[in-house]
């Protein structure tokens, strides 16, 4: 992991085709933000897009096996 020293949060360095840099390119100049604060806020999304999707497939295995019958109740739980 390359990690720059020049400030306080440490810093990576991508390189990206044309079109993917003109894309955040504008969309910085859009929001009147620096590229580097709009791929910070991509890469905090993209994260929890997959954190949202992992939880999701272990939800759905928790349903396929899932017995109503050996299920305890809210009142069970609280009591």
């Amino acid at each position: 992991m390359d990690i720059e020293k020049s400030s306080n949060n440490p810093e990576i360095n991508i390189v990206l085709d044309r079109g993917l840099y003109s894309a955040i390119n504008q969309m910085a100049e859009n929001e009147g933000t620096s590229m580097s604060l709009v791929m910070r806020d991509l890469l905090r999304e993209a994260l929890a897009l997959r954190e949202d999707f992992g939880l999701a497939l272990i939800a759905e295995e928790r349903e396929h096996t899932f017995d109503p019958d050996k299920a305890v109740s809210h009142d069970e739980i609280w009591d």
